[in-house]
C-alpha cells in the first residue's frame, strides 16, 4: 500500500479556489468590518453567490473520505481574515449540532433554513455555553420540560457567547431534560425562526473576531414543537434509560465539539500562517544597517520556528480530521491535541509577527495586530487550552484526572 502526504488534485483546486476568494473578497474588507464590529453581510452574500456559503458545499466537504476538505477550506478563509471567516463559517457549528443528533428528516428540514439561499443568506447559532457552564458542560442550567398535552417542549435559560446569537434564523439550543443525570441528561433542540420568548438584547463587544456577531441568548418559556427535539423523543427516552441504569451515554454537546475541534484548529492555523507570511515579507523588505532584517539570525530563526510550528500543527489537524471522518477512535485525545497545538501556535506566531514588525506591528497600519487579537480566542473557545490538556491527559493515562 502506497503512502503519500501529497494533496489530491481536487484538494489543490479547492484550496486555490478558496484562497482566491479570500484574497479578492475577504482581505480587502477585513479592516473595515473589524472596525465596524458588524456582521459582513455583503461578503457572506458574495460567498453564497459563488456557492461557498450553503449546505451543498458543506456536504461536499463532509463527503470527502480523507476528511481534509473542511480543514483546508477553513485554513484558507481564515488566512483571509479571522472575523470574516467566522462570520461565514459560524453557522457550521449549528449545522454540526443538527448533523450529530438529528434524524434525516430533521436535517432536510432545518439545515437549509440555517443558510437561506443566494438571494437571501441567513445564519444559524449553536447555543451551549452559559455564564456558569462553559467548559463545565455538566453545570448547564437551561431546562427543557416536555408538555405532553401539547406535544411541546418548554425551554427556559440563559445562553452565553453564542456566535450569531439573536441574529440567527435557526438557533440550536442545548438544554437539560433530566438534572439528575448531569451532562448525560441533556438534549438539543431547534428553535425555529420567529419563536416567541427567545431574545438577545445586545451583542458582546470582543477583543478579536469583531466581524463575527456574538451575543447572549435568553429563553423565556420558549415553546417548540416535539419535532424540534433533535433525534426524537423515543431515542431520547432510550438514551436516558441507559444512563439511569449506569450505561455509557455521552453528551450531545461534547459530540458536537469533538466533530468541530480539528476544523477550529484549522482556523487558528490560517490566522497563524497569514501572520507568518506578513512577517516574512516585511523582514525581506525592511532594512537596518544597510541590509534586510531577515539577514539577522534573530529574525531568521524566529521565522524558521514559526513555519515549523505551523506545519506541525497542520499535520495534527489533518490527522484528527482524517480519524474523525473515518470513525477511528481518538484513543489519545487526538482531536483535542490538534486544537490545543493549533491554538497555542496561533497566539504565539501572531505575537512573534508583531515582534518582527516592531513598532509597525503594533499599529493598525499592518494587519498582524488584528491577527493577534483574533488568534487569542483559540486558546479559549471550543474548550480552553486547559480542557484540551485534561482530555489528552485522561486519554493517555486511562485515569479520571479531576
Amino acid at each position: 500500500m502506497s503512502f503519500s502526504l501529497e494533496l489530491t488534485e481536487e484538494h489543490r483546486e479547492l484550496r486555490d479556489w478558496l484562497h482566491g476568494f479570500a484574497e479578492r473578497e475577504i482581505r480587502p474588507a477585513a479592516a473595515e468590518w473589524d472596525e465596524r464590529e458588524e456582521t459582513p453581510w455583503p461578503v457572506i452574500s458574495e460567498a453564497a453567490k459563488v456557492g461557498l456559503y450553503g449546505f451543498e458545499t458543506l456536504a461536499t466537504f463532509w463527503a470527502d473520505e480523507t476528511g481534509l476538505s473542511l480543514p483546508i477550506a477553513n485554513e484558507e478563509l481564515f488566512w483571509g481574515d479571522g472575523g470574516i471567516g467566522m462570520a461565514i463559517f459560524g453557522t457550521t457549528l449549528a449545522v454540526a449540532g443538527i448533523f450529530s443528533a438529528g434524524t434525516p428528516d430533521q436535517l432536510a428540514e432545518w439545515v437549509p433554513q440555517c443558510y437561506g439561499d443566494a438571494d437571501d443568506p441567513r445564519v444559524a447559532a449553536f447555543c451551549s455555553s452559559e455564564p456558569d457552564a462553559g467548559s463545565d458542560v455538566a453545570a448547564m442550567r437551561t431546562r427543557a420540560v416536555y408538555d405532553e398535552a401539547t406535544d411541546e417542549w418548554v425551554l427556559n435559560g440563559h445562553k452565553a457567547w453564542a456566535t450569531n446569537g439573536g441574529i440567527a434564523n435557526v438557533h440550536v439550543v442545548q438544554a437539560v431534560v433530566d438534572p439528575e443525570l448531569g451532562s448525560r441528561g441533556q438534549a438539543a433542540f431547534v428553535v425555529p425562526p420567529g419563536t416567541p420568548g427567545l431574545s438577545s438584547p445586545s451583542k458582546i463587544r470582543k477583543h478579536g473576531l469583531r466581524a463575527s456577531h456574538t451575543a447572549d441568548v435568553f429563553l423565556d418559556d420558549v415553546r417548540v414543537p416535539g419535532r424540534c427535539l433533535l433525534g426524537g423523543k423515543e431515542k431520547l427516552d432510550e438514551r436516558l434509560a441507559r444512563a439511569r441504569e449506569g450505561g455509557k451515554s455521552s453528551s450531545q454537546a461534547m459530540r458536537t465539539f469533538e466533530l468541530s475541534r480539528p476544523t477550529v484548529g484549522a482556523q487558528a492555523i490560517g490566522i497563524a500562517r497569514a501572520a507568518y507570511e506578513q512577517a516574512l515579507e516585511y523582514a525581506g523588505q525592511r532594512e537596518t544597517f544597510g541590509r534586510p532584517i531577515v539577514d539577522n539570525q534573530g529574525i531568521a530563526f524566529t521565522l524558521a520556528d514559526m513555519r515549523t510550528e505551523i506545519d506541525a500543527a497542520r499535520l495534527l489537524v489533518w490527522r484528527a480530521a482524517w480519524m474523525g471522518r473515518n470513525e477511528v477512535p481518538f484513543t489519545s485525545g487526538e482531536g483535542s491535541m490538534s486544537k490545543l497545538k493549533a491554538g497555542r501556535v496561533a497566539t504565539w506566531a501572531t505575537e512573534r509577527a508583531i515582534q518582527v514588525l516592531g513598532g509597525s506591528g503594533y499599529t493598525r497600519e499592518y494587519p498582524v495586530e488584528r491577527m493577534h487579537r483574533d488568534a487569542k480566542i483559540y486558546d479559549i473557545f471550543e474548550g480552553t487550552e486547559q480542557i484540551q490538556q485534561l482530555v489528552v491527559a485522561r486519554a493517555i493515562s486511562g485515569r479520571h484526572i479531576p
